[in-house]
């Protein structure tokens, strides 16, 4: 079961920090990524979201390649390329895999100003080598689905030095 965790960080800046750090575990595959995003409130104090997975990009990709191919069978490629692309950066905008959207929102609205939130949905981890790598960006731990044992040891573990 992939584990989900919120931490609240000092800004948006630490927030791009932390996204860098964990695609660094997932390059050193310390940390199983699936999904990773942050929400903040931008100067007019309304929330925003940045994601690392953009899927209208994929399936604007997928949908063209599939829409040309299909559109060789009909002789009429470009057509397909534009229609295929078009159905498919519809299918990507309305799925939602991974992190739930909502909960990004509704933690992003309430943040206080200058503060953001990180999301990170990992399949597994090398534990103390990712809290290793955080400690320094001195995260809260807002949420998480571990049991209560083990985010009591996550919260400990990123106080400690």
């Amino acid at each position: 079961m992939a584990q989900l965790i919120v931490l609240g960080v000092a800004d948006r800046d630490t927030a791009e920090k932390a996204l860098d750090i964990a695609s660094e575990l997932n390059k050193q595959e310390l940390l199983q990524l699936e999904d990773a995003a942050y929400a903040y409130k931008d100067d007019k104090g309304r929330p925003r979201i940045h994601q690392t997975v953009n899927l209208t990009g994929y399936g604007a990709a997928g949908g063209a390649l599939w829409g040309t191919l299909i559109g060789l069978l009909f002789l009429n490629p470009l057509l397909g390329l534009a229609v295929g692309a078009g159905a498919g950066a519809i299918a990507g905008r309305l799925s939602d895999v991974g992190i739930d959207d909502d909960m990004i929102r509704e933690i992003g609205s309430e943040l206080q100003q200058d503060r953001a939130a990180v999301f990170l949905l990992a399949a597994d981890a090398t534990i103390d080598r990712v809290v290793d790598a955080f400690r320094p960006l001195d995260p809260t731990v807002i949420q998480t689905n571990l049991s209560k044992d083990n985010e009591r040891e996550l919260v400990e573990a990123l106080r400690s030095e």
